[in-house]
């Protein structure tokens, strides 16, 4: 009996376990060949028959051309990740009882969609897609029922998905998010049959070395996720938000800055007033498109006037009346911006995306066609409007932000409200025509609130909702407490790395770096860090100019502070080097370096190399 009760679905109530456990073994086998196997998102028209498919030390993963190969080599990648072991791939040959069938079929497109997988399983299991990413989605299925055991329901199902458009956004935009979380996400990501990570982040210039302040990604780091992005099907979308919250650009750029009536500058504003401001903003637009391959381009656009209000600048009203006649207001120089930028990434094969909240119905001059509007909060310009206007519209409603140590998207009421893409701020739509799909977003807006692993905590529950939701059936278990069973049943993509592993015991030790020593006590903490306490209290980084509360200047020094457990700049990632280790700050990211005078500093990684630390 233990190995039937291994085999029940895990979304099973206590009771009808031990029902099941009591049951004749026949009538638990029928109940097994007859439930959906479980996923996420859930399988809507799962057709059962009898038997089985075994996967095995036999089996081989066949493809039936070199489109197939790719997706058969990426699932052999992920079925060792996973601990299947090595499976061999074999392209063209006839398969055999045990083998994986993967098929890209083009013909199948009317059926299928870009998107949509059969699965067929039986004495051998079959997967099926008009595309490459099709067929991918279904090898992420098998992975999911792998992961359950090795054994799966014979039966039959065609998955599509309703929406084409899901997605995660993440403002990197001011706090560094390690490239590990980065990369973990793309896997969940691709793992749940997301397919946009819509990226807010600087990305070190060369053209503009006046505006690489830290927060920024290398341009070989970034090369390094879209590879893994289009590896794994996730369409990885760049913002550079303007022309408002541009200070990450601008803070070394007055002379781009908009100006006040009262003659002060602000550095969150581009003055789009300006030709070299559209230049400026454009080249830095050239020099991601070295770097991103999506179609897409995300400008932002929001919270231009936040704190403010067009009055205080006449020379938006200037301009736009000296372009667009006297019954111009001033909101036209900020849509003539928009269209400007739209022209832009149109004639580099882009399509522009941007938040909702500038279009309040005050501008005579319209968004031009083809701009994606991300609907984020409750204007008077509604989503039933844009759409009538002809816009695309994403679903990016405030109810599905997390932030850093602020609102946090409550999942477990979402799903209980039966939430879908439909339900905007302000305006719930009958009808899903028009509406893309739908995003979370992750925002720094506490930057020192929560740590990366914290926030990751928080993430996976709403990931997997929206994943539900835009997929298919938003609402595919009675309770929420089922619908999370899901996610446990189904575990984490292959490949993911643990971000919560001290490499060290805790104990106290002496470490040592280029003529620096302390004496240590090191202790894990609960989000997978570890503090470092002595004498004179705990290491932290305090000190230097602030952003978002986070002290994200290069140089600042590690001092030792009164230890306070719910300090998250006290929280240090040991990260393993050659015989050693560098101390990262779980906060600024920034790397402890020894300086010439024997201080202990914060410094990029690029900028100076980490102190490589021996703990005895």
């Amino acid at each position: 009996m233990p190995e039937v009760r291994h085999r029940l679905p895990r979304l099973l109530g206590a009771a009808a376990a031990l029902t099941l456990l009591t049951a004749p073994t026949s009538a638990v086998a029928q109940e097994q060949q007859t439930a959906t196997p479980v996923t996420v998102p859930a399988l809507t028209d799962w057709a059962p028959t009898q038997g089985s498919y075994a996967f095995g030390s036999d089996t081989r993963l066949v493809a039936s051309d070199a489109a197939g190969r790719r997706v058969a080599d990426t699932l052999a990648d992920d079925l060792r990740a996973a601990g299947h072991g090595v499976v061999p791939v074999a392209t063209g040959r006839a398969s055999r009882p045990g083998d994986v069938v993967i098929d890209v079929r083009p013909s199948a497109q009317r059926t299928l969609g870009t998107e949509g997988y059969e699965l067929t399983s039986g004495r051998r299991l079959s997967i099926t897609g008009a595309t490459e990413t099709g067929a991918f989605y279904g090898t992420r299925t098998l992975l999911q029922l792998l992961a359950q055991g090795d054994r799966i329901p014979a039966g039959h199902t065609t998955d599509v998905p309703r929406y084409h458009e899901r997605g995660v956004g993440v403002c990197a935009c001011y706090i560094h998010v390690s490239l590990p979380w980065l990369e973990n996400l793309v896997r969940e990501m691709a793992y749940h049959k997301l397919n946009q990570l819509l990226l807010e982040l600087k990305v070190k210039s060369d053209a503009h070395p006046e505006a690489n302040t830290w927060g920024y990604y290398t341009k070989d780091e970034i090369r390094h996720l879209v590879a893994l992005g289009d590896r794994y099907h996730v369409e990885i979308i760049p913002e550079i938000n303007s022309p408002g919250h541009m200070d990450p650009w601008l803070e070394n750029r007055p002379d781009l800055q908009l100006t006040d009536s009262d003659g002060t500058k602000q550095p969150a504003r581009l003055d789009v007033t300006q030709q070299a401001a559209f230049d400026y903003y454009t080249s830095l637009m050239d020099e991601y498109a070295q770097v991103f391959t999506a179609k897409s381009w995300h400008m932002g656009a929001d919270e231009y006037m936040l704190g403010s209000d067009y009055a205080k600048y006449p020379q938006m009203l200037t301009y736009a009346q000296g372009k667009y006649g006297p019954n111009a207001t001033p909101q036209d120089a900020y849509v003539d911006f928009v269209n400007r930028v739209q022209a832009y990434a149109a004639g580099m094969g882009r399509r522009l995306r941007i938040w909702n909240d500038g279009l309040t119905g005050a501008n005579t001059v319209p968004v031009a066609a083809g701009t994606t509007v991300e609907h984020w909060l409750n204007v008077a310009v509604q989503p039933s409007r844009l759409i009538a206007q002809g816009y695309a519209v994403m679903n990016a409603s405030y109810s599905l932000y997390l932030v850093r140590g602020g609102f946090h998207s409550d999942t477990g009421a979402l799903y209980d409200q039966r939430w879908d893409p439909r339900s905007f701020e302000g305006e719930k739509l009958a009808s899903a025509a028009g509406v893309t799909g739908a995003k979370i977003s992750l925002w720094p807006d506490n930057g020192s609130g929560e740590t990366e692993n914290e926030v990751a905590a928080e993430l996976w529950p709403a990931l997997r909702h929206i994943a539900q939701a835009t997929w298919g059936d938003p609402h595919p278990d009675a309770t929420y407490a089922e619908f999370t069973a899901r996610g446990t049943a189904v575990g984490i993509a292959p490949g993911w790395r643990d971000p919560t592993k001290v490499p060290v015991p805790d104990g106290t030790y002496t470490l040592r770096a280029d003529g620096a020593a302390y004496q240590a006590e090191v202790l894990r903490t609960a989000d997978g860090y570890a503090t470092l306490r002595s004498a004179d209290g705990c290491l932290e980084i305090r000190g230097g100019r602030l952003t978002l509360n986070a002290p994200l200047q290069p140089g600042v020094p590690a001092t030792w502070e009164p230890c306070d457990s719910q300090d998250t700049l006290q929280r240090w990632e040991l990260e393993p080097a050659a015989n050693g280790y560098h101390l990262i700050d779980a906060i600024t990211r920034m790397a402890l370096t020894v300086t010439d005078d024997g201080r202990v500093v914060q410094y990029p990684p690029d900028q100076r190399a980490p102190a490589l630390w021996h703990l005895s």
